[in-house]
C-alpha cells in the first residue's frame, strides 16, 4: 500500500511520515543515497506499508526550498527568537538567517525573547523599517503570543534561534501541551546548551512549526549561496533606492552617489542592517558561482 505524507523527523536513517493513515516509521531507499538527497522534515513524500518488511519512502516530491542548517524543507515561515540578554542579539547573525529566508522565499519573523530584563525598544528600531513581523515576548508578558499564531495558521513554520533564546519556552506557551525541555543558561560557557537534538514538526495553532537545534553560527554557503550582487535584493528596506543611485554599478558599500547610504545617514535605513550587508557583501564576495552550478 502507497500512502502521501510529510516527514514529521528523522532519526539515526529512520523517518517518521504523518499519513491521512496515521504515523509510519520508514527507511529511505537506496537510491536516494545514490542520488545524494537526504530526506528532511517537511518534505512530501510518497511511502510504502510493507507488512513483512521496513516501510519504505519511495518518493521525495519538489522543494520549493529547503536549508541545511537547520535541515528542513518546504518552509513558509522562518521565526527568529532571539533573546535580549544571556545571549544578548547577534544582529549579523540574525540579518544572515533573514536573508537566506527571503532568498528561499521565506517569510522572516522575528520575536524578540526575554523582554521583562531587557527593553526591546533598540531592536525594534533596528528592524521597523525591514517590514518583518516583529513580537516581544517574555514570562511576564505573553500578549504577542495570539499575533504570533496567526501568522502561524495553515503554514509550515521553522521556529530557530540560538541556544538559551527561549525558543522550546515559546512553544510550550503557543501550545502547552507538548512540554518540551527547556535549559538554563550554562554560566561556565556562557551560552544554552541544546535541548532539541534534530528538526522535528509538531501540530501548533492551526499550522505546522519545526522545533530545530539552535544555531551558534550559520553556513551562508552552504544553506543558500547569495552572491554579492544580488544581496541587496534580500534586504526588503533597500528595495524603494535601488536604482537610484549614480552609478549603475554601486555596491551600496560607500560609493559616491549611493542611495541606501544617503538612506543610512539620513536614518531611513539603520546603520546596524547596512553594516551587516557590508560585512555579508565582503563574505559573498568569496562565493565562486561556478562552485554551485551543476
Amino acid at each position: 500500500m502507497q500512502l502521501n505524507g510529510i516527514i514529521l523527523k528523522g532519526i539515526g536513517g529512520f523517518y517518521y511520515v504523518e499519513t491521512s493513515e496515521g504515523v509510519f516509521e520508514c527507511k529511505a531507499k537506496g537510491r536516494f543515497r545514490r542520488e545524494r538527497l537526504t530526506p528532511l522534515a517537511g518534505d512530501n513524500v510518497v511511502i510504502s506499508i510493507n507488512e513483512n518488511a521496513e516501510n519504505t519512502i519511495d518518493e521525495i516530491g519538489k522543494r520549493k526550498n529547503f536549508l541545511l542548517r537547520p535541515p528542513v524543507a518546504n518552509i513558509d515561515n522562518l521565526l527568529l527568537v532571539v533573546s535580549m540578554c544571556d545571549p544578548f542579539p547577534n544582529t549579523l547573525l540574525i540579518d544572515k538567517m533573514a536573508a537566506m529566508a527571503e532568498r528561499g522565499g521565506i517569510t522572516p519573523i522575528i520575536v524578540f525573547s526575554k523582554t521583562d530584563l531587557v527593553s526591546a525598544e533598540p531592536m525594534l528600531n533596528i528592524y521597523e523599517s525591514t517590514g518583518y513581523s516583529l513580537f516581544t515576548v517574555s514570562l511576564d508578558d505573553l500578549n504577542d503570543l495570539e499575533k504570533i499564531k496567526t501568522l502561524l495558521k495553515g503554514k509550515l513554520t521553522a521556529f530557530t534561534g540560538n541556544s538559551g533564546v527561549g525558543k522550546s519556552t515559546l512553544i510550550n506557551a503557543l501550545c502547552p501541551s507538548l512540554s518540551l525541555s527547556t535549559a538554563q543558561i550554562s554560566s561556565k560557557l556562557g551560552r544554552g546548551r541544546h535541548t532539541t537534538r534534530q528538526a522535528e514538526i509538531f501540530h501548533v495553532a492551526d499550522g505546522l512549526i519545526i522545533d530545530t537545534a539552535g544555531f551558534s553560527s550559520v553556513d551562508l554557503i552552504s544553506n543558500a549561496p547569495i552572491m554579492k550582487d544580488d544581496l541587496a535584493l534580500y534586504f526588503p528596506e533597500f528595495q524603494e533606492y535601488l536604482g537610484q543611485c549614480k552609478f549603475t554599478s554601486c555596491a551600496h558599500i560607500g560609493e559616491k552617489g549611493c542611495k541606501i547610504c544617503e538612506m543610512v545617514r539620513a536614518g531611513v535605513i539603520s546603520k546596524s542592517r547596512h553594516e551587516s550587508y557590508i560585512q555579508l557583501y565582503n563574505e559573498a564576495k568569496t562565493i565562486k558561482e561556478w562552485e554551485f552550478s551543476q
